[in-house]
Protein backbone atom coordinates (compact mmCIF):
# COMPACT_ATOMS: atom_id res chain seq x y z
CA UNK A 1 0.00 0.00 0.00
CA UNK A 2 1.30 3.44 -0.92
CA UNK A 3 1.87 6.02 1.81
CA UNK A 4 -1.00 8.26 0.64
CA UNK A 5 -3.40 5.29 0.62
CA UNK A 6 -2.24 4.29 4.10
CA UNK A 7 -2.73 7.88 5.35
CA UNK A 8 -6.30 7.90 4.02
CA UNK A 9 -6.98 4.52 5.63
CA UNK A 10 -5.57 5.68 8.98
CA UNK A 11 -7.81 8.75 8.93
CA UNK A 12 -10.80 6.53 8.13
CA UNK A 13 -10.00 4.22 11.07
CA UNK A 14 -9.62 7.18 13.46
CA UNK A 15 -12.93 8.64 12.31
CA UNK A 16 -14.76 5.34 12.78
CA UNK A 17 -13.19 4.39 16.12
CA UNK A 18 -12.36 7.78 17.66
CA UNK A 19 -8.95 6.44 18.80
CA UNK A 20 -6.52 3.85 17.45
CA UNK A 21 -3.30 2.63 19.06
CA UNK A 22 0.05 2.44 17.30
CA UNK A 23 0.13 -1.32 17.89
CA UNK A 24 -3.27 -1.72 16.26
CA UNK A 25 -2.11 0.23 13.19
CA UNK A 26 1.14 -1.76 12.93
CA UNK A 27 -0.85 -5.00 12.94
CA UNK A 28 -3.51 -3.69 10.56
CA UNK A 29 -1.08 -2.41 7.89
CA UNK A 30 1.71 -4.94 8.49
CA UNK A 31 4.41 -2.26 8.62
CA UNK A 32 7.00 -1.30 11.23
CA UNK A 33 6.22 0.87 14.29
CA UNK A 34 8.64 3.47 12.91
CA UNK A 35 6.61 3.72 9.69
CA UNK A 36 3.35 4.19 11.62
CA UNK A 37 4.93 6.81 13.88
CA UNK A 38 6.09 8.75 10.81
CA UNK A 39 2.60 8.46 9.30
CA UNK A 40 0.98 9.75 12.50
CA UNK A 41 3.43 12.63 12.77
CA UNK A 42 2.74 13.62 9.15
CA UNK A 43 -1.03 13.48 9.67
CA UNK A 44 -0.82 15.41 12.95
CA UNK A 45 1.22 18.13 11.22
CA UNK A 46 -1.66 18.49 8.72
CA UNK A 47 -4.22 18.54 11.57
CA UNK A 48 -5.84 15.40 10.17
CA UNK A 49 -5.46 13.62 13.52
CA UNK A 50 -4.43 14.46 17.07
CA UNK A 51 -1.28 12.63 18.16
CA UNK A 52 -1.40 10.87 21.53
CA UNK A 53 1.20 8.79 23.32
CA UNK A 54 0.68 5.33 21.93
CA UNK A 55 -1.81 6.23 19.23
CA UNK A 56 -4.01 8.83 17.51
CA UNK A 57 -7.45 10.39 17.93
CA UNK A 58 -9.69 12.83 16.11
CA UNK A 59 -8.32 16.40 16.01
CA UNK A 60 -9.68 19.02 18.37
CA UNK A 61 -13.19 20.20 17.51
CA UNK A 62 -12.76 23.54 19.28
CA UNK A 63 -9.95 25.19 17.32
CA UNK A 64 -9.23 25.47 13.61
CA UNK A 65 -5.86 25.10 11.88
CA UNK A 66 -3.92 28.34 11.39
CA UNK A 67 -4.92 30.33 8.28
CA UNK A 68 -1.45 30.19 6.66
CA UNK A 69 -1.36 26.41 7.04
CA UNK A 70 -4.90 26.04 5.65
CA UNK A 71 -4.00 28.22 2.69
CA UNK A 72 -1.22 25.80 1.71
CA UNK A 73 -3.19 22.59 2.32
CA UNK A 74 -4.86 21.04 -0.77
CA UNK A 75 -4.08 24.20 -2.76
CA UNK A 76 -4.24 22.46 -6.16
CA UNK A 77 -7.64 20.93 -5.30
CA UNK A 78 -8.95 24.30 -4.10
CA UNK A 79 -7.78 25.92 -7.35
CA UNK A 80 -9.69 23.31 -9.41
CA UNK A 81 -12.82 23.85 -7.34
CA UNK A 82 -12.46 27.61 -7.70
CA UNK A 83 -12.09 27.45 -11.49
CA UNK A 84 -15.25 25.34 -11.79
CA UNK A 85 -17.24 27.73 -9.59
CA UNK A 86 -15.96 30.76 -11.51
CA UNK A 87 -17.06 29.15 -14.78
CA UNK A 88 -20.65 29.10 -13.45
CA UNK A 89 -20.73 32.79 -12.54
CA UNK A 90 -21.59 35.17 -15.41
CA UNK A 91 -20.12 38.63 -15.90
CA UNK A 92 -22.21 41.27 -14.16
CA UNK A 93 -23.38 38.93 -11.39
CA UNK A 94 -23.79 39.90 -7.74
CA UNK A 95 -22.29 37.69 -5.07
CA UNK A 96 -21.26 37.24 -1.46
CA UNK A 97 -17.81 35.75 -0.81
CA UNK A 98 -17.38 34.23 2.64
CA UNK A 99 -14.48 33.72 5.06
CA UNK A 100 -12.14 30.81 4.24
CA UNK A 101 -9.25 29.79 2.02
CA UNK A 102 -11.44 28.05 -0.59
CA UNK A 103 -13.74 31.09 -1.04
CA UNK A 104 -10.53 33.11 -1.37
CA UNK A 105 -9.42 30.77 -4.16
CA UNK A 106 -12.76 31.43 -5.88
CA UNK A 107 -12.13 35.18 -5.61
CA UNK A 108 -8.77 34.69 -7.34
CA UNK A 109 -10.44 32.64 -10.10
CA UNK A 110 -12.88 35.52 -10.72
CA UNK A 111 -10.19 38.05 -11.63
CA UNK A 112 -10.82 37.58 -15.36
CA UNK A 113 -14.54 38.34 -14.97
CA UNK A 114 -16.08 41.71 -15.75
CA UNK A 115 -18.42 44.02 -13.84
CA UNK A 116 -19.00 41.82 -10.81
CA UNK A 117 -20.58 43.29 -7.69
CA UNK A 118 -19.07 41.58 -4.67
CA UNK A 119 -20.03 41.84 -1.00
CA UNK A 120 -17.53 40.21 1.37
CA UNK A 121 -16.69 39.89 5.04
CA UNK A 122 -13.19 38.68 4.18
CA UNK A 123 -10.35 41.23 4.13
CA UNK A 124 -8.18 38.87 2.05
CA UNK A 125 -10.86 38.75 -0.66
CA UNK A 126 -11.24 42.54 -0.60
CA UNK A 127 -7.48 43.01 -0.94
CA UNK A 128 -7.36 40.57 -3.85
CA UNK A 129 -10.28 42.07 -5.79
CA UNK A 130 -9.54 45.77 -5.22
CA UNK A 131 -7.23 45.72 -8.26
CA UNK A 132 -10.29 45.34 -10.55
CA UNK A 133 -11.59 48.81 -11.45
CA UNK A 134 -14.70 47.40 -13.15
CA UNK A 135 -15.77 45.48 -10.01
CA UNK A 136 -17.98 47.08 -7.41
CA UNK A 137 -16.50 45.83 -4.14
CA UNK A 138 -18.39 46.27 -0.85
CA UNK A 139 -16.81 45.17 2.44
CA UNK A 140 -18.87 44.44 5.54
CA UNK A 141 -18.33 46.31 8.76
CA UNK A 142 -17.68 44.57 12.06
CA UNK A 143 -14.89 43.13 14.18
CA UNK A 144 -11.84 41.84 12.30
CA UNK A 145 -10.61 38.39 13.35
CA UNK A 146 -6.90 39.02 13.10
CA UNK A 147 -5.87 35.40 12.63
CA UNK A 148 -7.52 35.12 9.20
CA UNK A 149 -8.99 38.48 8.14
CA UNK A 150 -12.61 37.46 8.72
CA UNK A 151 -15.11 40.16 9.71
CA UNK A 152 -17.92 39.20 12.11
CA UNK A 153 -20.33 40.58 14.69
CA UNK A 154 -23.74 42.19 14.95
CA UNK A 155 -22.76 45.00 12.56
CA UNK A 156 -21.75 42.36 9.96
CA UNK A 157 -25.12 40.61 10.23
CA UNK A 158 -27.04 43.89 9.88
CA UNK A 159 -24.93 44.84 6.87
CA UNK A 160 -25.37 41.53 5.02
CA UNK A 161 -29.13 41.56 5.60
CA UNK A 162 -29.43 44.72 3.47
CA UNK A 163 -28.56 42.78 0.29
CA UNK A 164 -30.17 40.15 -1.91
CA UNK A 165 -27.55 38.75 -4.27
CA UNK A 166 -27.33 36.14 -7.03
CA UNK A 167 -24.71 33.86 -5.47
CA UNK A 168 -23.37 33.10 -2.00
CA UNK A 169 -19.90 31.48 -2.05
CA UNK A 170 -19.48 29.66 1.27
CA UNK A 171 -16.68 27.68 2.88
CA UNK A 172 -17.09 25.34 5.84
CA UNK A 173 -14.68 23.82 8.38
CA UNK A 174 -16.20 20.36 8.45
CA UNK A 175 -19.05 18.17 7.18
CA UNK A 176 -20.08 15.49 9.66
CA UNK A 177 -20.86 11.99 8.41
CA UNK A 178 -24.58 12.73 8.85
CA UNK A 179 -24.25 15.75 6.53
CA UNK A 180 -24.22 18.43 9.24
CA UNK A 181 -22.27 21.56 8.29
CA UNK A 182 -19.83 22.39 11.09
CA UNK A 183 -17.81 25.43 12.13
CA UNK A 184 -15.48 26.37 14.98
CA UNK A 185 -16.90 29.82 15.76
CA UNK A 186 -20.52 30.58 16.70
CA UNK A 187 -20.23 34.13 15.37
CA UNK A 188 -19.01 32.83 12.02
CA UNK A 189 -21.99 30.46 11.84
CA UNK A 190 -24.39 33.38 12.32
CA UNK A 191 -22.66 35.28 9.48
CA UNK A 192 -22.89 32.25 7.17
CA UNK A 193 -26.59 31.91 7.93
CA UNK A 194 -27.11 35.56 6.97
CA UNK A 195 -25.31 34.97 3.65
CA UNK A 196 -27.42 31.85 3.00
CA UNK A 197 -30.67 33.70 3.74
CA UNK A 198 -29.77 36.51 1.35
CA UNK A 199 -28.40 34.52 -1.62
CA UNK A 200 -30.52 33.21 -4.49
CA UNK A 201 -28.04 30.37 -5.08
CA UNK A 202 -25.80 29.05 -2.28
CA UNK A 203 -22.56 27.40 -3.46
CA UNK A 204 -20.61 25.46 -0.83
CA UNK A 205 -16.94 25.02 -1.78
CA UNK A 206 -14.92 22.38 0.11
CA UNK A 207 -11.99 20.08 -0.52
CA UNK A 208 -12.36 16.40 0.41
CA UNK A 209 -10.50 16.78 3.74
CA UNK A 210 -13.60 18.45 5.23
CA UNK A 211 -15.69 15.25 4.96
CA UNK A 212 -15.94 13.72 8.43
CA UNK A 213 -13.97 16.56 10.03
CA UNK A 214 -15.07 17.66 13.50
CA UNK A 215 -15.96 21.21 14.58
CA UNK A 216 -18.07 22.23 17.55
CA UNK A 217 -20.80 24.51 16.10
CA UNK A 218 -23.57 23.14 13.86
CA UNK A 219 -24.60 25.49 11.03
CA UNK A 220 -27.36 23.15 9.81
CA UNK A 221 -27.92 20.43 7.23
CA UNK A 222 -27.36 20.10 3.50
CA UNK A 223 -30.81 21.50 2.79
CA UNK A 224 -29.35 24.98 3.32
CA UNK A 225 -27.25 24.84 0.16
CA UNK A 226 -28.02 24.52 -3.53
CA UNK A 227 -24.70 23.32 -4.94
CA UNK A 228 -21.68 21.53 -3.48
CA UNK A 229 -18.32 21.83 -5.24
CA UNK A 230 -15.58 19.43 -4.14
CA UNK A 231 -12.66 17.44 -5.54
CA UNK A 232 -13.61 13.88 -4.51
CA UNK A 233 -16.77 11.82 -4.13
CA UNK A 234 -18.10 12.30 -0.58
CA UNK A 235 -18.45 9.23 1.69
CA UNK A 236 -21.61 7.16 1.22
CA UNK A 237 -23.43 8.52 4.29
CA UNK A 238 -22.88 12.13 3.17
CA UNK A 239 -23.89 11.24 -0.41
CA UNK A 240 -27.18 9.91 0.94
CA UNK A 241 -27.92 13.27 2.59
CA UNK A 242 -26.85 15.20 -0.54
CA UNK A 243 -29.32 13.14 -2.61
CA UNK A 244 -32.04 13.45 0.03
CA UNK A 245 -31.85 17.26 -0.08
CA UNK A 246 -31.40 17.33 -3.89
CA UNK A 247 -28.13 19.26 -3.66
CA UNK A 248 -26.35 19.60 -6.99
CA UNK A 249 -22.94 17.90 -6.58
CA UNK A 250 -20.05 19.06 -8.77
CA UNK A 251 -16.80 17.04 -8.70
CA UNK A 252 -13.86 19.15 -9.85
Amino acid sequence: MKQTQRHDAIIDLVRRQGYVSTEELVEHFEVSPQTIRRDLNDLADQNKIQRHHGGAALPSSSENTAWQERKMMWSAEKARIAERVASEIPDGATLFIDIGTTPEAVAHALLNHKNLRVVTNNINVATLLMCKPDFRLIIAGGEVRTRDGGIMGEATLDFISQFRLDFGILGISGIDMDGSLLEFDYHEVRTKRAIIENSRCVMLVVDHSKFGRNAMVNLGNMGLIDQLYTDKQPPASIMKVIEQHEVQLELC
